[in-house]
């Protein structure tokens, strides 16, 4: 269950909700499969498998829910298509072109045939909830999936006040200081070999990997104009990731020290031993990195007192 990826959000509202009551009101909105009438449908899940009855873990303040998303795979082509041969049909039998509400309830009418017939898709998206930090984090891989995680729980929990984390040094800017002037570069950062630049004038963007970030090349770039908009680094002992210039991280590698440590665990073959172990390590991990990173980029950024920019709640 080792996270892939990570969005972060700032919880500015303390939830004082017991495990118990988090349990419960998971369970009023549990995952049930798309009806042949839907496109998608969203639910929570047990993060430990269909062999677990759970919906919510805790390990020492670290909380763990997960998401199940299943939705029908109906390209937009083969509908078009099909409206394209009904329409071409009625049209020569009419002897008039359809007008353009005629098309779109002819669109419609095709999508309930086809509906039921299409194959379905599900996808578990897993959600980090650690309560004594105040932060979430979502494994998923595009800002947007995360985004509809957090709308599930606010409708959930009734009300829920977050924002993207947001750190005093625009990630970019960091990205870029670190590479151009080693000397800015923290101690704790372990600098890999994957990089993309973007110019400054254009969307011209260069990607490379298994490159050396300090070569006279690189320089020749940065002094160009160029920013830094993904860098791979890491923490000794936690993790490597690729950072983005939204701060999400990707392709998330734990080290292996860690993985060793999961896999030589006891769990009696029992599903649930076996994720919480795993979880616990992760999410020391993910912790401490998390708080190196802040720290990378000299602090958070401080929300305004009377209100939070960009945060959602019910």
């Amino acid at each position: 269950m080792w996270f892939k990826h990570l969005h972060l959000y700032r919880v500015h509202d303390a939830v004082s909700l017991g495990l118990d009551d988090l349990e419960f009101a998971l369970e009023q909105f549990a995952f049930r499969p798309v009806s042949p009438r839907e496109m998608r449908r969203v639910g929570w899940t047990t993060p430990a498998g269909k062999r677990s009855t759970v919906h919510a873990h805790e390990i020492q303040g670290h909380r763990l829910i997960a998401m199940l998303r299943q939705e029908r795979l109906l390209p937009a082509d083969v509908v078009n298509e099909e409206v394209a041969e009904r329409a071409e049909a009625r049209e020569i039998a009419e002897g008039q072109p359809l007008s353009r509400r005629e098309r779109q309830l002819l669109k419609e009418q095709v999508l309930e045939e086809l509906l039921p017939q299409a194959l379905t898709r599900s996808q578990c998206v897993e959600l980090w909830w650690d309560t004594t930090r105040n932060l979430i984090g979502i494994n998923a891989s595009s800002r947007k999936r995360a985004e509809e995680v957090l709308d599930l729980l606010r409708q959930t929990l009734g009300s829920l006040k977050v924002t993207p984390l947001a750190t005093k040094t625009p990630p970019g800017r960091g990205m870029t200081a670190w590479l151009s002037d080693p000397g800015q570069r923290p101690a704790s950062l372990l600098l890999g070999d994957r990089v993309e630049l973007r110019a400054a004038e254009d969307d011209g963007v260069i990607g490379a990997r298994s490159v050396d970030l300090d070569s006279e090349e690189m320089q020749s770039l940065l002094e160009g104009g160029r920013q830094v908009s993904r860098l791979s680094l890491g923490s000794e002992g936690q993790l490597r990731a690729v950072l983005h210039d939204d701060l999400a991280l990707k392709s998330l590698q734990f080290d292996d020290a860690l993985l060793d440590e999961a896999s030589q665990t006891d769990d009696g073959d029992d599903p649930v031993v076996s994720l919480e172990t795993d979880f616990a390590l992760m999410t020391a991990a993910l912790g401490t990195f998390t708080d190196q990173l802040i720290a990378w980029l000299r602090g958070e950024v401080e929300p305004m007192n009377d209100s939070v920019p960009n945060a959602k709640s019910q």
